[in-house]
């Protein structure tokens, strides 16, 4: 059911960018959105990626095929837009029936990020619903179409984006944190340079929830923490950083995953004072002795570097550092 999703480049998607994070030679960037949708009658993966580079700019819809492992996919060329080209309706088959992409980027604002910020649609239509809806344009969407909402709402399963900085890293990402389940929340990564062991920081909405020391021994690890209620397991591996190879613009990628999760019991008074913000400090940091699907329940082929989700929403990030 859950289908593996490749390696792709992204750049930061947080507005105001650090100074050091470099703007003017950002490489090819995607970011790819993994749904759990009910499509021709099945629940079905739909994987959302949008990929962006100098001479390219497009959308890649593929929804799952149950029989083989030739998805259905629709891709949508955003570079050459006309003005009256950001409005448009395409086709595909899903065994046997139809998927109608209706998308509307006329008034869309944008970032640095290939995903729109803003005022846009893209809506999923098979027969009389609307299977999935991306953008926040969702009443254009439903006037255009004439088309009710599925009764089965759609799961988000998974975002995987790459960073690039040269030691500061920024991104957002759905932590489920209180009642605000579809905020995104600011994510900064950062690792100090020049002499000494390196360390690194981690923090969600400007509070620092990790600091590894010693990271030349502590280069692969996991850490729980506590924010609001929410469990959130958090998994770094940034060996490439430490020990890969420089090659022409980066000196490898640090793997980043942040999986949210439920409290198995009730925080005590002092945590909440807190920002309700605490570590789990007895969670293992054994470097390369980490069990990843132990830890996070997620599936991982370490000969193809293809991770599926196997419970919950979680999100990846390659951070990649320029020279």
């Amino acid at each position: 059911m859950h289908d593996p999703f490749q390696i792709s480049k992204s750049p930061p998607s947080i507005e105001k960018q650090p100074e050091d994070q470099p703007t003017n030679k950002a490489p090819h960037s995607s970011v790819t959105l993994i749904y759990e949708a009910n499509v021709a009658e099945f629940n079905r993966n739909v994987i959302v990626t949008w990929n962006k580079s100098l001479i390219n700019y497009s959308l890649t819809i593929s929804v799952e095929n149950l029989s083989n492992e030739n998805h259905y996919t629709c891709k949508i060329d955003l570079k050459t837009w006309q003005f009256w080209g950001r409005k448009g309706l395409k086709s595909f088959p899903v065994d046997g029936g139809k998927v109608d992409v209706y998308w509307d980027f006329r008034r869309a604002k944008f970032s640095s990020n290939p995903e729109p910020s803003s005022d846009y649609y893209v809506a999923l239509v098979y027969e009389e619903e609307v299977v999935l809806m991306l953008g926040d344009s969702k009443k254009d969407a439903y006037r255009r179409t004439k088309k009710r909402p599925s009764m089965f709402e759609p799961i988000l399963l998974c975002k995987k984006e790459n960073v690039y900085g040269k030691k500061i890293f920024c991104t957002k990402a759905m932590l489920h944190l209180g009642n605000e389940e579809h905020r995104e929340h600011d994510i900064v990564i950062e690792m100090s340079s020049g002499l000494g062991d390196p360390e690194l920081w981690i923090s969600i909405d400007s509070f620092e929830v990790t600091h590894v020391k010693n990271l030349h021994w502590r280069f692969r690890g996991n850490e729980k923490v506590i924010m609001n209620n929410v469990v959130i397991d958090i998994f770094w591996d940034v060996h490439d950083w430490l020990f890969g190879s420089p090659a022409s613009q980066t000196s490898g990628h640090g793997l980043f995953i942040f999986k949210p999760g439920e409290l198995d019991y009730q925080p005590d008074s002092d945590t909440n004072r807190n920002r309700n913000t605490n570590r789990n400090r007895n969670t293992s940091r054994n470097g390369n002795n980490v069990l990843f699907e132990d830890k996070l329940g997620l599936g991982y082929d370490s000969s193809s570097e293809i991770w599926t989700p196997s419970s919950g929403f979680f999100h990846v990030v390659y951070a990649w550092k320029l020279e």
